[in-house]
């Protein structure tokens, strides 16, 4: 039996100016890729006092939405998380709890108040994405192990203070599999998206 799916999005409508609208997945015994970026890429983290806001918000409200982050990387102006839900149900309220409280001390420090923080066009304050299978979930950890490295900013991701890795890659793929934590047999659709434009429609 498939794992059942409870579905949210910020509008009625399917699309939003021609485009699908995006839609939160809120599933049990799942990990997840999980990131967000301030509106207009302000880097509203660029000062340490910052980015402590956000660190000590975020391990508060995924400890008390049963959430267990593997590894995040905080950049100036967007982060990038991976890690395990326990309760779905408890993702959004968890996700509207860190950035509302970060927001609201984030702005105390900036020079002018960002009003809103984080949303994006559709007001898509966050993207979640549920892992599908091992080999997903290998380029979600190393893409996010990596992004200090990527950016320029360190030669060596362990040189980087706002990488941080709680579980190992190799452990946390051991025990997903014991729990049965990825979302196998649903097609990722950006997957889709790559495959149809290098080899035409996919078949029915």
């Amino acid at each position: 039996m498939g794992k059942f799916i409870s579905k949210y999005s910020h509008g009625a409508a399917e699309t939003y100016r021609g485009k699908h609208r995006f839609e939160h997945w809120y599933v049990d015994n799942q990990v997840y890729f999980i990131t967000a970026r301030c509106r207009e890429k302000y880097p509203a983290f660029a000062a340490e006092p910052a980015k402590a806001i956000f660190w000590d918000r975020l391990e508060h409200y995924t400890s008390a939405g049963e959430f267990t982050p593997w590894i995040t990387t905080l950049m100036n102006n967007h982060y990038h998380m991976l890690g395990y839900c326990r309760k779905g149900q408890l993702l959004g309220m968890m996700m509207q709890r860190i950035h509302g409280s970060v927001a609201k001390l984030v702005n105390h420090l900036l020079p002018e108040r960002r009003r809103p923080f984080w949303s994006e066009a559709g007001h898509q304050d966050y993207f979640d994405g549920c892992i599908r299978d091992e080999t997903q979930c290998r380029r979600a950890y190393l893409y996010v192990l990596r992004q200090s490295t990527r950016h320029g900013i360190c030669r060596d991701w362990e040189d980087y203070p706002h990488t941080k890795a709680n579980v190992a890659l190799d452990e946390g793929i051991k025990r997903a599999i014991k729990l049965k934590a990825f979302l196998e047999g649903i097609p990722y659709r950006r997957y889709q998206q790559k495959r149809k434009r290098r080899k035409g429609p996919l078949p029915r």
